[in-house]
């Protein structure tokens, strides 16, 4: 295949790796996996591997950056250089990193009850140590987990995920190979208990009703994504009664 031509991605109504258009890759969700982290989570989503952190919150530093009425959140994005063959998967910060560190601390700004600690800081770190497309909506899914089991009280648990377009055919949660030949993509966070979309970004064009599908989409996958956060959460507790039940 030369370097222009397009992959056949949907074949007989599959993807490549044989999932439906509508299907979201396998994804797994394990808390506390940072020792010294008030708050921490690990996901795995499809190939993608990706560690969140939590810290704080604590006094803002240095001191200008401080809002007396509320604490700030700091958010750091990061590819590991041996994460992918990517050309981001490399050390140091580079313009998607910081893109992505950006919109994902404004998707917490929304959620988090920052009023509550005025003057502080809350850190947050994502590292993505495999990738495969996606990174960005799963590092924001485990983010969400990290924060929610850090205590840091919170309005809801975001998650986030895509959807793309090959041809006339949207599809969900895109793998490396299909986003790097779409036609569109649009990764989605949404809070659900409101409903309210907290991340909208687009590369490509869809139209109006393409739209509207695709949020359907999101929103129907984000029951699944939703319902593996809450037992990632639960799955330390449960653990204590069953000892207790011994």
């Amino acid at each position: 295949m030369s370097g222009s031509e397009k992959p056949e991605l949907i074949i007989n109504g599959k993807r490549l790796d044989g999932r439906m258009p509508n299907q979201l890759r396998d994804i797994k969700i394990e808390t506390g996996v940072i020792k010294n982290a008030v708050g921490s989570a690990y996901i795995e989503w499809g190939r993608n591997k990706i560690v969140a952190g939590v810290y704080g919150p604590k006094e803002a530093l240095p001191k200008h950056v401080q809002d007396p009425e509320k604490a700030i959140i700091k958010c750091r994005y990061a590819m590991s250089p041996f994460s992918g063959v990517e050309d981001h998967s490399r050390s140091g910060p580079n313009r998607r990193s910081t893109e992505i560190s950006k919109v994902t601390r404004e998707v917490f700004e929304n959620v988090v009850l920052l009023e509550q600690f005025p003057g502080g800081e809350i850190d947050l770190y994502i590292d993505v140590l495999q990738s495969d497309g996606g990174t960005r909506a799963a590092g924001i899914t485990a983010a969400a987990v990290a924060l929610a089991s850090s205590g840091i009280p919170m309005s809801d648990i975001p998650f986030a995920v895509s959807v793309g377009k090959v041809g006339n055919q949207l599809i969900m949660d895109m793998d490396k190979i299909e986003d790097n030949y779409s036609d569109a993509d649009m990764p989605v966070a949404i809070s659900p208990r409101t409903g309210e979309i907290l991340l909208l970004q687009m590369d490509g064009n869809l139209t109006k009703s393409e739209v509207s599908a695709g949020l359907s989409m999101i929103k129907e996958a984000g029951e699944t994504i939703s319902k593996i956060q809450r037992e990632a959460l639960k799955a330390p507790y449960e653990k204590i009664l069953e000892r207790y039940k011994e």
